[in-house]
This record gives structure tokens, sequence and C-alpha cells, in this order.
């Protein structure tokens, strides 16, 4: 009976040794920390171009972050930027951002990225406007009537585009050959190939288009005006208390140091062109 005891006594004081170095392995280990959410309010461009679907995993991945990606419109990302209802906005319309600087809705505003506006339509070319300057192109455009396409969603598009016919002193609104989508660049794209109608687009998404749009081609490129610079920045914590300031400091942070790398390659295997070029100051 006593030797029973002691074998016992001996097995609950292994069973007690173990249980203390399991507990102390979980506490040097710790648990698994839960990821933390990001809202990320950008532009449709860098969404349908399929920029997105490479930098957000790894951005991810490497700091344990989910990232709920809202493509809108330009003006509707800087809307949501105003209102406090994301953390981080990637966009490409420098005069409506720098309001927000002024107004301290957004904070840590940096350059990212850079590409080009560019003008397709059909090869038939109606207006004959292929080589011309941007704003002879419009000019002629309108005079001609020639069908054109516009977003029609105060995206950083729809704002370029806009910007160019005021310069040219022109209004097309209410025009029967201009048509408003109200939608994305895909969208808008996809309609000026069915109606054979021109259209003011970034480079990045009209290339990831382009084979489904053979007739179409792009006619007017190069000029000055025609740069479309994107910036990443922060909404402020300051004045929005749901705002993740520690994510958004490291996405802007990724965007303008890791995500560079893959930015100047992006595009070239597929199109032999990138999509998007590095900003370097």
């Amino acid at each position: 009976m006593k030797i029973n005891r002691k074998i016992f006594a001996l097995m609950t004081l292994f069973i007690l040794i173990m249980t203390a170095c399991s507990n102390e392995n979980e506490s040097v280990e710790g648990p698994t920390n839960e990821p933390q959410d990001m809202i990320l309010a950008t532009t449709t461009s860098t969404q349908d171009s399929g920029l997105l679907d490479v930098l957000i995993p790894i951005f991810e991945e490497k700091y344990n972050i989910n990232v709920k990606t809202i493509a809108v419109g330009t003006g509707q990302a800087l809307a949501m930027g105003e209102r406090g209802e994301a953390d981080a906005l990637l966009t490409h319309a420098p005069t409506a951002e720098e309001k927000l600087v002024a107004s301290e809705d957004v904070i840590n505003r940096k350059r990212v990225m850079y590409n080009d506006f560019i003008i397709v339509g059909p090869e038939r070319d109606p207006a004959e406007i292929q080589g011309m300057d941007v704003a002879a192109a419009f000019q002629q455009i309108f005079e001609t009537g020639a069908i054109f396409v516009s977003r029609g969603d105060d995206s950083g598009t729809h704002k370029m585009e806009w910007s160019l016919w005021e310069k040219a002193s022109l209004d097309p609104s209410g025009e029967e050959w201009y048509l408003e989508t109200g939608q994305g660049m895909g969208s808008t794209l996809q309609l000026s190939g069915e109606r054979e109608g021109y259209v003011l687009t970034d480079r990045a998404t009209y290339l990831s288009h382009a084979g489904n749009m053979e007739h179409m081609e792009i006619l007017v490129e190069g000029d000055d005006e025609l740069l479309n610079i994107y910036h990443v920045m922060q909404v402020n914590d300051r004045k929005y208390e749901r705002i993740n300031r520690e994510a958004a400091n490291l996405f802007v942070e990724f965007m303008v140091e890791e995500a560079q790398e893959i930015i100047k390659e992006f595009g070239m295997e597929e199109y032999g062109q990138p999509l998007f070029f590095q900003y370097t100051e």
C-alpha cells in the first residue's frame, strides 16, 4: 500500500511539472496576434490595373493587417477621407488632395508613382485627332460632334477631363454626342469600344483592357498636361477617433519604399512596358 502511494505521489508530481512547463512555454510564445483591420479608399484605376491585387497581399502578410479596399472615383475616395470613413487614401487628383491637406483631414501625403492620361478612340478616327495636342483634339471632337464617353463620376480622370474642356473654353454638357457613364474606368472603356467613341483614360487601365478593344487605339499622348500623379496619405486620427493610425502609417511607408520595386516592374512581362513609374524626387 505504501509503495502504491509513493508511485501515485511521483506520478502526481510528474504531471504538475509537465503542466508547469507547458504553461511556461505558452507564456513565452504568447497567444497568436489577431490581425488589425484597415480601410483603404482608392481610385478604380489602381484596382482595375491589377496593381493592388499584387501589393495588398504582400502588405497584409508582412504586417498582419487585413485591408478592406474600396475602389471608387477619386472624388468619392477623398470624400470618405473627409468624413473619416477610411484609414488611408491612394488617389490621383493633386488639387483636390491639397484641399484635404490644408484642412488637416489628411496627413503624411506622399507621392507614390505616375503614368499618363491618353485619348483612345476607334481606328477609323472620325474626328481625325491622331497626333494632335490635347487642346486641339478636344476642339476637333467638339466641332465634329464625334461620340465622346466620359466617366462622369467626379473621379480623378473625370476631373482631369473637365479641366481640359475648360482650358479649351468648351462645355460639352447636354450635347447628344457626349455620354456619361457614372462608372469606373473599365466600364467606361468598354462602352467607348461598343459605341466607337473617344475617351480619356489612364494608360494603365487602357493597357489592361486593350485585348478586348482591338478596334480601338491610342490617338493622343505625350502632352505635358496629361501627367497622372498618384499620392498616398493617412486620414488624420486627431480629427477622427476611429482611424487606425498605425496601420495607415505602415501602408504609406510601404507604398513609398517597399512597393517601389514591384511598381517599376508591374506590367512589363504582360504588356512590354510598366503600367506605372516610380516617383523619385
